[in-house]
């Protein structure tokens, strides 16, 4: 059997020191280490590494000129994709440790992303102290705060790099054995202000089903998604569908436009609904454009303000997503609850609107080709009314059963 090893990547033109330093102490844990390089200022860059920058753009599905193309820009995004095809074309990855920078951490990051979730990936950057989301996507990647730049070894960058060649060595050698599940596993979406519905839902599921629940953050759906790409998720139930508020109306805590495509995709057994549907994040009141001031807000913290979603807006998104369900031709069950989509849509509490849901329950019936297999079902409770739970499962299991 092929003994796995650690992949050190980097652009050895101005990171070898380093990286050098990192593979000697990955080796001396008794660890194999593969030294890949990803320069892209010259095709003809030579270090002593397992793989050279030429190796990795030999990758590129239009060929290595497309990354020594002479174009700064041009080239660090053709050798990320290269860098990503190769990674992928490996089966010897223990673990993977990037070093770099802003143009570093842009090249070694899409491939850590493209490799299964539970394989250790730690990108150590001088990036990491800011927003590393679009580093991270819906991937499991650790990044490791650099402090000083990585131009070098001296008495901060040894220790931190140190640090992060023991904490990758660590993660391959300590690893925990899978545990053997035989229960389906299912997608749950959640908020805060869908919590008890969620909680309800994955209580009476918990005993016949792996209920993985999902932060609806953004990434949270995405992450959720993604897993359901890669068959890993049996079912969905995404009663909390709060992103698409984000993405069409500029708030914070966005999903893709992708978004609700792999249910068509993959036609797994879904049961959706309205969760959160009445608010977009935004952070402080500070970061709030300035064409939103005479909106209602609700200060959920304060980093964490919510802006209540309008008549327009909730047909808006009624649209969108009912053109979205009518690519499924699986088993879809789209609950919308009537007596309010989230804790703050409720009686006596700031964004209960009737008005405004029933923009977005009609928008959703008019737009939805129902048919046996697509259905869109009224509930007359609040999404946290235990009796919407009850009737999600009872959703599911029906659809479930026919499998």
């Amino acid at each position: 059997m092929k003994r796995k090893t650690v992949y050190v990547a980097t652009t050895f033109d101005t990171k070898s020191e380093e990286a050098f330093y990192i593979r000697d102490l990955i080796n001396a844990t008794d660890l194999l280490v593969t030294t890949v390089d990803l320069s892209t200022k010259s095709s003809d860059s030579q270090f002593d590494t397992t793989f050279s920058a030429q190796d990795i753009a030999a990758h590129h599905p239009q060929g290595a000129a497309s990354v020594f193309c002479g174009d700064r820009g041009k080239s660090m995004v053709a050798m990320a994709q290269a860098f990503e095809k190769f990674m992928l074309s490996r089966d010897d990855v223990a673990g993977i440790i990037g070093l770099g920078g802003s143009g570093g951490t842009s090249l070694v990051t899409p491939a850590m992303q493209a490799l299964p979730i539970g394989l250790p990936k730690l990108m150590v950057s001088t990036m990491a102290s800011g927003d590393v989301s679009n580093y991270i996507g819906a991937s499991d990647i650790a990044m490791l705060y650099s402090v000083t730049d990585i131009a070098g070894l001296n008495r901060i960058s040894r220790q931190v790099l140190a640090n992060a060649a023991h904490s990758i060595a660590g993660a391959v050698k300590f690893v925990i054995p899978e545990v053997k599940n035989e229960k389906p596993a299912l997608g749950l979406t959640m908020f805060g202000v869908t919590t008890p519905c969620m909680q309800a839902i994955s209580a009476q599921l918990t005993d016949k089903f792996d209920c993985l629940t999902f932060h609806a953050t953004g990434t949270g759906g995405t992450a959720m998604e993604k897993l359901a790409a890669s068959h890993l998720l049996d079912g969905l139930l995404d009663i909390t569908t709060t992103e698409i508020c984000d993405l069409l109306f500029g708030g914070v805590l966005a999903c893709g436009p992708d978004r609700l495509d792999v249910v068509a995709q993959t036609e797994l057994p879904y049961v959706g609904s309205c969760g959160a549907l009445d608010m977009v994040n935004f952070g402080n009141p500070n970061t709030i454009p300035a064409h939103y001031k005479d909106r209602l807000f609700y200060p959920h913290n304060a980093q964490v303000t919510l802006m209540r979603t309008t008549k327009e807006e909730n047909q808006q998104m009624g649209e969108w997503i009912g053109r979205k369900l009518n690519a499924c031709n699986g088993e879809v069950r789209f609950l919308i609850p009537e007596g309010g989509v989230s804790a703050l849509d409720a009686p006596g509490q700031l964004f209960w609107s009737p008005e405004n849901d029933a923009a977005l329950f009609e928008a959703l019936e008019k737009t939805v080709i129902q048919t046996e297999r697509r259905r869109l079902i009224r509930v007359p409770y609040n999404i946290n009314d235990p009796r919407f739970s009850d009737e999600a499962v009872n959703q599911f299991h029906q659809i479930w059963n026919k499998k």
